[in-house]
Formats: C-alpha cells, sequence, structure tokens
C-alpha cells in the first residue's frame, strides 16, 4: 500500500483539499467530489468521455493523476456549464441532433470549447480532427461537426 498524498487542486473555481492515494486518477477524484459529467469509457485515454479541462488545455481525466493536478485548475462540464462559457455549444448540440445517448457530450464540448477557443474559425476538417480522439458511437459526428460549425460562424457574427 502507498502512502496518501494531501494534494489542493482548484475545481471550477473552488479550492478542494484531499488526502488522496498517489495513483488515484483525476477521474476518479472528480467523481468521488460529485462531479459526475466526467465520464469513465475505456479508462486507456483513447475515448475521450473523461475529457477535462486543467489550467485550460484538455486532458484525458482516466489518464491523469489527481496528484498531478495539485496546485492547478481544473474545469469539469460542470463548471464550463456554471459560468455559460459553452451555452451555445449546448444549444446548437441540441438544435442539430448531435447528441443521443449523451455519454461522450461531455467529453466532446470540453474539447470543442478549446478548439474554438485556440481557433475561432476551425474548417469542417479542423474540427473533425480536433474531434478525432473522442469517440461517439451513436450520431456518426456529421451533426457534431454541424453543430460546433454553427457556432463558431455565430461568434465571429456570422449568419446560422
Amino acid at each position: 500500500m502507498t502512502d496518501a498524498v494531501a494534494i489542493t487542486i482548484n475545481v471550477n473555481g473552488e479550492t478542494i483539499s484531499q488526502t488522496v492515494e498517489p495513483r488515484l486518477s483525476l477521474a476518479d477524484f472528480l467523481r468521488a467530489e460529485g462531479l459526475t459529467g466526467t465520464h469513465l469509457g475505456c479508462e486507456h485515454g483513447v475515448c475521450g468521455a473523461c475529457t477535462v479541462q486543467v489550467d485550460g488545455r484538455t486532458a484525458r481525466g482516466c489518464l491523469t493523476l489527481a496528484i498531478q493536478c495539485n496546485g492547478l485548475e481544473v474545469e469539469t462540464i460542470e463548471g464550463a456549464t456554471d459560468k455559460g462559457s459553452i451555452v451555445d455549444l449546448q444549444e446548437a448540440f441540441v438544435e442539430h441532433n448531435a447528441l443521443q445517448c449523451g455519454f461522450c457530450t461531455p467529453g466532446m464540448l470540453m474539447s470543442v470549447d478549446e478548439l474554438l477557443r485556440d481557433n475561432p474559425s476551425p474548417s469542417r476538417d479542423e474540427i473533425r480532427d480536433h474531434l478525432s480522439g473522442n469517440y461517439c458511437r451513436c450520431t456518426g459526428y456529421q451533426s457534431i461537426v454541424d453543430a460546433v460549425e454553427q457556432v463558431a460562424r455565430q461568434r465571429a457574427g456570422g449568419a446560422q
């Protein structure tokens, strides 16, 4: 058995201090805190369901250890929703039927949020490329790309 480690992480603007096992994943840490929007799918970093943002960059919560985030800022789908930064994306996903079962949606939204922050006018190929690490078994991706493209145009002041 390993020795537990004291960590402090700013999660969605709230400081959380815990003593954790060194091998505890960030996803498991967040879910234990009641932030269940961070989903666990493959637990190998492949499906993207556990995508969160650590200091503004996307990270796989299943591969990132909680202790690696000591002193850092973590934003989950709950935090992005609460601050309203992705409301237009959420609305576009609904409008375009870009979600069905919803399991992948939080990770998709966190990834797309990063994309649009870094590249406000991505091409359809750039959207697809950025989402290539997020698996969706329900939608076929076309509607997801349509939703992201619409939001990019809207944010740029263009027509829908």
